[in-house]
């Protein structure tokens, strides 16, 4: 699936995660929504979302439904205008399920649902306000739980609140700490319920969709929302756009709930590389920081170059492809082996040089904190060495060819020096010279 596009997308394009920019703002009409609905043997759990979704208030032809089943023994019954797509049942495969909706949908703003979480009336409306305006957007709505047997569709709001269970603590506090995703960062996506997201057609193209490997619960929205941030996704979250979960949470089951969430975890470990998710000494499948050699180097210019900027970012590789990585390699969605896929920064060794000191670690850490879209690290003379780049900086910049949507930067580097002669690499790596 191709990353960039030929023509900028219509809609606003947003600087950083910005979507504040938009408050108070609505689409000229309502866009064109296809609401995907995630299905495996829960008929009456199906009958109460596609009520509820019927009692939406986004104009009814203006809203496709799609009932995507992973292979029920049944197939489900849905009413009449409610289009029905199905797989072979060959086991969990919610991913390849909501890909399979997500092929038949034709709405501009594509939002997932699944079958067990009925959406209060202005659910589709809010959830899809940000994507409609700027494709950029992926939004979270509140998924809220409730024990919803006998629940009143047409009063969902009040029936379903009168029952209402506890909402998972460190989801509200988390939204709570970064407005909503408004400060959201790199392991944001820990945030993003596939039960309740909306995104533009054009977001989702850019992701790849779902990763279809995925064949056990949890997990697949957390590391689609990952991909979708490196292609320069802004996330937000709409506290307005309430679903209702019949039961609780999956971490108040006593289902082996730990054990699942470890499960989860571990597989996250190999595909997301970033601190804080993948493992401490286990090294991820998928490579976080690429690094790229200078051109016009000798070969022990090379050699240098890459090895002392490896050495001050342990968890760094070398860029096999260069042009590829600076992009953030190709879209994951079938499941891609490629391990420049993941790419977050790449850093652009810009003429021979030796790194000593701490300054590439710490440009790393300024580009993490200050979300920028790229810095350049300079010699005391003020001669470009460096180049560190976010990759979801690069792919939004492509995708509007704008490179003003995040900010740029310069620092001094006294501790990377330029080689303007070939090294003595028996010495570099030897200690004396």
């Amino acid at each position: 699936m191709s990353r960039g596009a030929s023509a900028a997308p219509s809609g606003v394009p947003l600087p950083g995660n910005r979507w504040d920019r938009l408050d108070g703002v609505w689409p000229d009409e309502p866009p064109f929504v296809s609401v995907i609905v995630a299905h495996y043997r829960q008929p009456d759990e199906l009958a109460r979302t596609l009520a509820a979704l019927r009692r939406q208030d986004h104009p009814a032809d203006r809203l496709q439904i799609v009932v995507a089943d992973d292979g029920s023994p049944e197939p489900p019954r849905v009413p009449e205008g409610v289009e029905l797509v199905r797989q072979a049942d060959e086991g969990f495969r919610l991913a390849a399920v909501r890909n399979l909706g997500a092929r038949r949908a034709r709405g501009d703003v594509l939002v997932f649902l699944d079958a067990d979480t009925a959406p209060e009336p202005a659910f589709v409306r809010e959830l899809t306000r940000l994507p409609a305006l700027a494709p950029d957007c992926v939004t979270v709505g509140r998924r809220r739980h409730a024990d919803l047997r006998g629940v009143d569709v047409d009063r969902l709001a009040e029936s379903a609140a009168e029952r209402a269970l506890p909402e998972p603590a460190w989801l509200t506090d988390a939204y709570r700490r970064s407005g909503d995703l408004l400060r959201a960062d790199d392991r944001s996506y820990r945030h993003v319920i596939g039960a309740v997201i909306a995104c533009s057609r054009t977001m989702f193209d850019a992701s790849g969709g779902f990763d279809e490997s995925f064949t056990a619960y949890g997990g697949e929205d957390w590391e689609w929302t990952y991909r979708a941030w490196l292609q320069g996704a802004v996330l937000a979250h709409v506290p307005a756009a309430i679903a209702w979960h019949d039961g609780p949470d999956a971490a108040g089951r006593d289902d082996g709930a730990l054990a699942n969430r470890n499960a989860e975890a571990i597989r996250l470990a190999d595909l997301i590389p970033i601190a804080g998710s993948a493992g401490r000494g286990l090294r991820s499948g998928r490579v976080d920081i690429a690094v790229a050699a200078p051109g016009g180097a000798s070969p022990g210019q090379r050699f240098v170059s890459l090895d002392s900027a490896l050495a001050a970012l342990p968890a760094a590789r070398a860029a096999a492809r260069p042009a590829e990585t600076a992009t953030g390699g190709g879209a994951a969605g079938a499941g891609s082996d490629d391990a420049f896929d993941r790419v977050r920064v790449l850093v652009e060794l810009l003429r021979p040089l030796r790194v000593d000191g701490g300054d590439l670690a710490a440009a790393i850490d300024r580009l993490d904190t200050e979300q920028l879209g790229s810095l350049t690290l300079l010699s005391p003379e003020g001669e470009p060495l460096v180049r560190l780049t976010a990759t979801r900086a690069r792919a939004r910049e492509e995708r509007w060819g704008r490179d003003d949507l995040f900010p740029t930067a310069e620092a001094a580097a006294p501790g990377i020096r330029p080689l303007a002669e070939e090294p003595d690499v028996a010495a570099y790596l030897g200690g004396w010279g």
